[in-house]
């Protein structure tokens, strides 16, 4: 079966085979980190503040679906009804415009958990709550409001996902935007809650600066400063840190230019820390989340051509580098069911291939 499954995977990734799986030299040795498996909560998250509570549900979300016990996560998130627009959304396949279509993909995916807004999931919590983790997605940037601006705001409290039955609470923080101080101060607030309560916490550690774009290249996904987003996240106690797969390095230097003061970076960093290969460069990311201690899960991207193979490629970087899973929503829902499915299941099963070893 193993054998299948790398074959599988060799043949997604094509071209990036070798160089993706044979990569073994890492800058960040596997030894310092704090790498997922079976036991991950009694040995890394046993010693922390965490209630007792909190440590039951994150055991439910990492023991359910096909990767349950295995201390990785595939989870699928759909709350692009308001981040991106329903009509956006859900025109591709309308059956999602029915939040029960959503938890269904969910459970027959295989996945450990589903995130969405309060009126998705308490639109039949009583029917499934008890089945599936439920992660309420209690912050959105909505796009009717003219001209578009773009602030993640308060949309559901942490009491009212308590109220339905949540595993957990999620949110986004736009770190190095104006908004960011607000945004950081409202969310620690509410994971704290969220903890005395007994959820855990998934926090969406994503960039916004138009100034992170430099010489025309774009920096939103620069492992030095993504990674510095993850530390942040880390630092008000998310249990889970969601980050877009790093496409390049630098923004720290590229923002440094001209006489411009930006932050506060080490040249060892880039040298030393990381390289330019996709492993080493989500390594860092992994790194900034206390090597490890905080799972960190990737996310899986926009829908287009070769969605497949996309999203195997993803598993494959974030497992070898240490992390903790994928994140995978559009890639899944704006496809028809079955293909939805089989897509969920490709990325859950880099994750059960023995042959896909941590670098």
């Amino acid at each position: 079966m193993s054998g299948n499954k790398i074959d599988k995977i060799r043949n997604f990734l094509g071209d990036e085979a070798d160089y993706l799986l044979n990569f073994d030299n890492p800058k960040i040795k596997k030894e310092s980190l704090h790498v997922p498996g079976s036991d991950f909560i009694e040995r890394v998250f046993m010693d922390t503040d965490r209630p007792v509570n909190v440590l039951k549900n994150l055991k439910w979300i990492f023991n359910t679906g096909r990767l349950g016990g295995t201390g990785y996560l595939s989870l699928l998130p759909v709350d692009q009804g308001i981040e991106h627009s329903a009509a956006a959304s859900f025109t591709p396949n309308p059956v999602y415009f029915d939040p029960e279509n959503i938890i269904k993909l969910a459970i027959k995916g295989g996945c450990n958990g589903v995130a969405s807004t309060l009126g998705v999931l308490g639109a039949v919590s009583r029917k499934y709550a008890y089945k599936i983790p439920f992660i309420v997605k209690i912050n959105h940037n909505e796009l009717l409001s003219y001209p578009n601006t773009f602030d993640q705001i308060l949309f559901a409290g942490v009491d009212q996902a308590w109220e339905l039955g949540a595993a957990a609470v999620g949110a986004t923080i736009y770190f190095g935007s104006s908004e960011s101080n607000r945004q950081i101060q409202e969310i620690s607030r509410a994971f704290h809650y969220a903890h005395k309560l007994g959820m855990a916490t998934v926090l969406w550690c994503y960039l916004r600066n138009p100034a992170f774009k430099v010489g025309g290249q774009d920096y939103h996904a620069s492992a030095d400063l993504t990674g510095q987003a993850n530390h942040l996240g880390v630092t008000i106690e998310a249990d889970i840190v969601k980050q877009k797969l790093p496409t390049n390095n630098g923004g720290y230097v590229a923002l440094n230019k001209d006489g411009v003061k930006f932050g506060k970076m080490d040249q060892k960093a880039y040298s030393e820390l990381s390289s330019d290969h996709p492993i080493d460069l989500t390594r860092y990311q992994i790194a900034n989340c206390y090597m490890g201690r905080v799972g960190l899960i990737n996310s899986g991207g926009a829908s287009g051509e070769n969605d497949f193979a996309q999203a195997v490629r993803t598993a494959v970087i974030n497992k070898r580098a240490g992390g903790t899973g994928l994140i995978s929503g559009r890639k899944a829902f704006q496809r028809p069911m079955e293909e939805g499915i089989q897509l969920l299941n490709a990325i859950q099963d880099v994750y059960l291939c023995k042959d896909v070893t941590l670098a």
